[in-house]
């Protein structure tokens, strides 16, 4: 709460590394996972994949990590965690019960790695280009909700990621946290309708 006993909300905006690394290994091992979630922009399969059993585990692991990447703290590893060498610090998998996913991502490093430095550029030279408007274009949304049910908005807590998706719209990932197409965060006008729901949903 913020003084005088006022509700508060906090919404963060980014392109987390975590987060695009996640989706890239996600197209590259052919994981179907979220199936509701539109696939990446311009990213496919690459090499053989794995026996249907091997596949199947490797699709639960990857769902395991997917829960920690987006939201650690409501989703943290049952036992330690261990850096994957080749992708230095970007990528800890649980020492047990993620065998077939570090060794199924090790190949992919370089691409990986490379992809996800470009989309958080992209992302980090357009949020520039808007100059300071992510917080008036939440602001305003919320300020549209309050109008609307006649009331302060609720404390709240949002993460919003913004991914270059082939699909155009605002899709929940976490329990606090929604991915954004990054054509949609560009147009302000259709941001505001996207994100009306989701805000009267938690305000």
């Amino acid at each position: 709460m913020q003084p005088g006993g006022t509700p508060s909300w906090v919404i963060r905006e980014n392109a987390s590394r975590p987060v695009l690394l996640a989706l890239y290994l996600r197209e590259a091992l052919a994981i179907a996972s979220p199936v509701e979630l539109p696939r990446l922009r311009d990213v496919g399969a690459v090499g053989d994949r794995l026996e249907i059993d091997q596949h199947d585990r490797l699709e639960q692991q990857w769902r395991a990590w997917w829960a920690m990447t987006v939201e650690p703290e409501t989703h943290p590893s049952a036992v330690p965690l261990e850096l994957v060498d080749v992708y230095e610090t970007e990528v800890a998998l649980p020492t047990s019960g993620a065998e077939v996913l570090a060794a199924a991502i090790v190949p992919h490093a370089e691409a990986a790695r490379g992809w996800a430095e470009w989309a958080h550029d992209g992302y980090r030279s357009a949020s520039a280009a808007r100059r300071g408007d992510s917080y008036r274009a939440y602001a305003g949304t919320i300020a549209e909700h309050e109008r609307e049910v006649g009331r302060r908005a609720h404390s709240f807590e949002l993460n919003v990621e913004v991914v270059p998706l082939a699909g155009v719209g605002v899709w929940w990932i976490g329990d606090m946290t929604v991915a954004v197409t990054d054509s949609l965060r560009s147009d302000a006008s259709a941001f505001d309708d996207a994100m009306h729901p989701i805000i009267a949903e938690l305000a």
